[in-house]
């Protein structure tokens, strides 16, 4: 039931408030476990958060989280529709890029988090994200290039905060971005019934 997977995403969110399974909990101020409804069908995730994230407790509240908000406005989404995390819960100091450690340390909250929220569609933000699910790829030969994984449609893409670096990032990322109307669409109408398994250099390409 819908309330009983609510219940148990708030209970995963408190014992990741508690968590000390890595060195990050002595210098955060927040974790940011993620937030959004726990039916969402697409789920959004990034790799840690940063400054604002750490005050807030929230995740995407920065610059990059504008520029999410915004790209979901073109596809007519709004930020309360999809649940959006992080693979990290807590901030590195001075957003260095998680660690080896860090990031075995919060992959079970991450895995039981989708567990919990099933979505059909998983966008990936940047290459920490990707790794989860695709291992040792490239994101830039992989992104925008969905495949079926655990019964559901996974699309990597560039991270937003790389777009407000180099402007070629957000031409990227707003074309990958596009394909998500259509992509949920196809993830609706598989029911959730996977393709056979196909070997990473035959993934199923959308």
């Amino acid at each position: 039931m819908e309330a009983d997977r609510q219940a148990a995403l708030k209970d995963l969110c408190a014992e990741i408030a508690r968590c000390r399974r890595c060195a990050l909990a002595q210098t955060r101020k927040l974790t940011v476990p993620g937030e959004g409804p726990v039916d969402a069908e697409v789920m959004f995730i990034g790799e840690a958060p940063g400054y604002h994230e750490n005050q807030q407790g929230r995740p995407f509240v920065g610059a990059a989280g504008q520029f999410l908000e915004e790209l979901l406005a073109s596809i007519g989404m709004k930020r309360e529709q999809v649940y959006i995390g992080n693979v990290i819960k807590c901030r590195p100091p001075n957003n260095r890029d998680p660690q080896a450690d860090e990031l075995e340390a919060c992959r079970p909250y991450l895995t039981r988090q989708i567990e919990l929220i099933d979505p059909r569609l998983i966008v990936t933000l940047g290459r920490f994200s990707m790794a989860y699910f695709l291992g040792h790829q490239s994101i830039s030969r992989v992104h925008g290039q969905a495949h079926w994984q655990g019964g559901r449609l996974i699309l990597p893409i560039f991270h937003p905060a790389a777009a407000l670096h180099q402007n070629k990032y957000r031409a990227a990322i707003e074309q990958d971005f596009r394909q998500i109307p259509a992509l949920l669409n196809q993830a609706r109408q598989a029911g959730k019934v996977e393709p056979p398994p196909v070997a990473p250099q035959q993934l199923t390409l959308f």
